[in-house]
């Protein structure tokens, strides 16, 4: 098939792969790398510093979080898109967004195609109140479950997101500790992760990171759980120290309590061969098989026989589903398709109207 020419349009809080946490710009990385791997011509609109085999247009030289503050993220989004839509949307048969809500306006009455992977949760605010403003434009739900909000519009898949198989070593004998991996923030409810291992007399190990908005939050409920023997708090980490410390735990301690649009740190965790104990909401029971790669909890009770009972979760099993549902190749395949589709919709919608317009057939009349 012919190759297309695609944009790829990155948030620019964090650069293109991320240096620590982010999941977002890290999908982005790995989407834009195996799309040029199958020949596809890719521009990746992203922060300066980022990293990638595409052509990459930058509006700023750092990314927002560990770079330069002065920016408005919004603003300098919004001037990002109008890059994209005013002065280069001839360069492209499909534009691929993730940059969610802040894309629409501009993508409206554009005649090209706009994918908008959305990567966060629809619940809150006005979201779907925005998104029913326009109910046809193509979008890409991470899970089912993210969908539940916003059910009466355009979803045109849910594509899960995907890692290269290299990027995480599978571990069959890890250590004796469990792990609590992301982010400190009162909706992953870190603290129920703490509490739990302290009843259950398990080593925790928290790799995380604190965001402005979180600190208050970090400093009430978090920071006097820290001083306990069986807690070793290591921080916000890099990709090499996350693998280090997914391979060798028992397990991922997922306490969250929100609905979770997906959850990168389950399958990274997977990818691994480590079974993620994790709470029932969101994406978690699409993600994880209930006593094949993991346990899914309703209760305190649940989490507490799940720790006790971890050992019977087949670390190889947990590996093989990352590898049959959660690789790089089933996330790009599953994109490459739908590009084609809208494209191959826009040619048929493009060759209907043209003729009517050109001889005056009274369509606006």
């Amino acid at each position: 098939m012919k190759k297309l020419r695609i944009a790829q349009i990155a948030p620019l809080v964090e650069r293109v792969p991320p240096k620590k946490y982010g999941g977002t710009e890290r999908v982005v990385y790995y989407l834009t790398e195996g799309l040029v791997a199958k020949g596809h011509d890719v521009t990746l609109f992203a922060s300066g510093d980022s990293i990638t085999s595409a052509r990459l247009v930058a509006p700023i030289s750092e990314a927002l979080r560990l770079g330069r503050k002065g920016y408005s993220p919004v603003v300098v989004s919004m001037m990002m898109l109008s890059r994209v839509y005013e002065k280069m949307l001839e360069e492209f048969d499909i534009i691929h967004s993730h940059l969610e809500y802040l894309t629409l306006p501009y993508a409206y009455k554009t005649t090209i195609p706009t994918v908008l992977t959305m990567h966060g949760r629809l619940d809150v605010g006005n979201y779907s109140d925005m998104l029913r403003l326009y109910p046809n434009m193509a979008y890409v739900s991470i899970s089912d479950s993210q969908r539940l909000p916003v059910p009466a519009i355009n979803w045109e898949k849910t594509i899960y997101h995907g890692y290269p198989e290299s990027c995480f070593e599978y571990n069959e004998k890890p250590g004796d500790y469990f792990l609590y991996l992301g982010r400190f923030s009162e909706e992953k409810r870190p603290e129920q992760a703490i509490m739990l291992a302290r009843a259950c007399n398990i080593p925790l190990k928290i790799a995380a990171k604190i965001d402005p908005t979180d600190q208050g939050y970090f400093d009430r409920k978090i920071r006097p759980l820290l001083d306990h023997p069986l807690i070793d708090y290591v921080g916000e980490v890099d990709d090499r120290r996350k693998v280090e410390l997914l391979k060798n735990a028992k397990a991922l301690l997922n306490t969250i309590d929100w609905p979770e649009p997906f959850g990168l740190v389950m399958i990274e965790a997977l990818a691994c061969g480590t079974p993620v104990i994790v709470r029932g909401c969101g994406s978690a029971p699409e993600v994880i098989t209930h006593s094949k790669t993991g346990f899914i909890c309703d209760s305190r009770m649940d989490f507490i026989e799940a720790i006790r009972n971890i050992g019977r979760i087949s670390r190889k099993a947990c590996r093989d589903e990352f590898e049959r549902r959660f690789s790089l190749e089933e996330m790009v395949d599953n994109y490459e398709e739908l590009y084609y589709s809208l494209q191959r919709k826009n040619q048929k919608k493009q060759a209907i109207l043209t003729p009517l317009l050109l001889n005056g057939a009274g369509v606006f009349r």
